[in-house]
């Protein structure tokens, strides 16, 4: 083996070396996990059973959060988890086709909207994927106009029967005070930006 081989061959391993080395020594970022999705009204999914082409489809839950599926009738969709309406499925279908193997995914997300109105950059709706905090949603919207009153920013959120409202004050959170004011926003939340 030649000298420049050698030096090439030697070079490599102390960078690899190295780079395990760093990487050992390295802290671990722990990642938090996320709670798994719900659906809501508005999100889009296909229900597919294997071999039973005639019972694969897409499907829009309605805004009462159902749906209708053959031969199994009414679902109740909202606030699940695509695997609990996949188990009561086929729960349900056990009666024509034992042992059915049924399949829920999710092919879009667009009950999980939230709105941005008033003195922002861009005014509209947003889908959240699959979670954001307000500072986020403003930045979706591209920020305040030059006449937006930061500090006077409102959150509406819409519990059952009822509203609250949420006050934001922009110039506390980008100083990094009164951090708490920055909630993580819910599915169908309005940021109101006078």
């Amino acid at each position: 083996m030649s000298q420049t081989n050698w030096m090439a061959i030697t070079t490599k391993l102390l960078f690899a070396a190295a780079l395990l080395g760093l990487l050992a020594v390295t802290p671990a970022v722990a990642q938090q996990p996320l709670p798994n999705y719900t659906l809501l009204p508005g999100d889009e999914i296909n229900v597919a059973v294997w071999r039973e082409e005639d019972l694969q489809r897409d499907i829009l839950i309605r805004p009462d959060g159902k749906f209708s599926f053959p031969l199994v009738g009414e679902i109740l969709a909202i606030n699940r988890t695509p695997a609990q309406v996949q188990a009561e499925i086929a729960q349900k279908l056990q009666l024509y086709i034992p042992e059915a193997v049924v399949t829920v995914t999710v092919k879009g997300i667009n009950g999980n909207r939230i709105f941005v109105i008033g003195q922002v950059s861009r005014p509209g709706a947003y889908v959240m994927n699959p979670q954001i905090n307000v500072l986020q949603a403003l930045s979706l919207a591209g920020g305040g106009t030059p006449f937006a009153s930061l500090n006077n920013i409102i959150i509406v959120r819409g519990r059952g029967d009822g509203q609250r409202t949420v006050p934001f004050r922009y110039d506390d959170v980008a100083r990094g005070r009164n951090l708490d004011q920055n909630i993580m926003l819910e599915a169908g939340d309005v940021i109101i930006v006078p």
